[in-house]
């Protein structure tokens, strides 16, 4: 009878420990593990090398263990990074005796995608990315708006036509801002804003002139202070999102083919692209000049998007 409760917590114990229900390693040193909020484990090596492991007198018993600067009780060249809910996440170092720094993993966690998103919130149209180019020249801008009590940062972006996701390799410089992603196929330089709510990148292997094949996809990884990560992406061809800028000068009272009325003090304009379905611009206000009164007209534009 002993034996058989001995081996029914052995049991219990074995399926309360889960493992995360995937990982994905973003750069070098940098974990994501996605969870369902059951407990689980997840170990993490020192040494990866075991010849490496062997040199050492104490063959990785004495190795030290850091979470977040903070020393832990576990010690050798396994660590098991216990995982609770969207718990578990940090910058675990490992260390010899005296202190010295041998190896570090930022371990991020990722909640199941069913699970509603807690980093970002959506703009008026229901997305999380609002991606704009100005022109056709390759150059795009993504923004998105933190969440009142979650503002993070940035942590990878991945940029690449839909074609090339199993070729595309991305890295980032020191500084952690700029990022580049290359392929066979294309080749995309990303640049993340200071105030951290945007980023601009550029196709440096754009052709204006011939029509794109493959739309963009752009992925971009965001985390918080606790380690918690979340994805977001969009897909666009770059036709989709031109916007140009405002209208800066009007050389004449005919526009777009409309006439304006003699008595009209003050003309709305916007532009957008004729043979694509891309966004208006913002609109410009002019105030028609008359050869008896020069003064500035103070009626403010309607900003109707249906007019024109």
């Amino acid at each position: 009878m002993k034996l058989f409760e001995v081996s029914i917590i052995c049991v219990f114990l074995q399926f309360s420990y889960q493992t995360p229900m995937s990982h994905l390693t973003l750069l070098p040193n940098t974990l994501v593990l996605e969870v369902d909020g059951s407990l689980g484990q997840q170990p993490l090596n020192c040494l990866d090398s075991l010849e490496e492991l062997m040199r050492r007198d104490d063959k990785g018993q004495d190795i030290l263990w850091k979470k977040n600067g903070v020393e832990q009780t576990q010690r050798g060249n396994l660590y098991l990074v216990q995982l609770e809910e969207s718990l578990g996440g940090g910058n675990y170092t490992c260390h010899n005796k005296d202190g010295s720094l041998l190896n570090h993993t930022v371990v991020l966690i990722k909640e199941d995608e069913t699970k509603r998103r807690k980093i970002l919130v959506k703009t008026d149209k229901e997305d999380y990315l609002k991606c704009s180019a100005q022109n056709y020249n390759g150059e795009f801008h993504c923004s998105w708006t933190w969440h009142s009590s979650r503002v993070g940062k940035v942590t990878f972006i991945r940029a690449q036509r839909i074609s090339d996701e199993n070729d595309t390799q991305c890295s980032v410089d020191t500084s952690g801002q700029r990022w580049t992603c290359s392929s066979s196929q294309s080749n995309f330089s990303c640049l993340v804003d200071g105030s951290r709510h945007r980023i601009s990148c550029m196709n440096n292997q754009y052709c204006p002139y011939a029509e794109e094949s493959k739309q963009i996809y752009i992925t971009i990884y965001v985390m918080t202070e606790h380690f918690l990560v979340e994805s977001y992406s969009e897909h666009f061809y770059l036709s989709e999102i031109v916007k140009p800028d405002k209208t800066l000068t009007v050389h004449s009272t005919d526009f777009c083919g409309f006439e304006v009325k003699h008595k009209a003090q003050t003309v709305c304009v916007r532009a957008k692209d004729a043979l694509c379905d891309s966004q208006w611009s913002e609109w410009s206000h002019f105030s028609l000049r008359r050869k008896k009164n020069n003064k500035k007209n103070k009626h403010k534009c309607h900003q109707s998007r249906n007019q024109m």
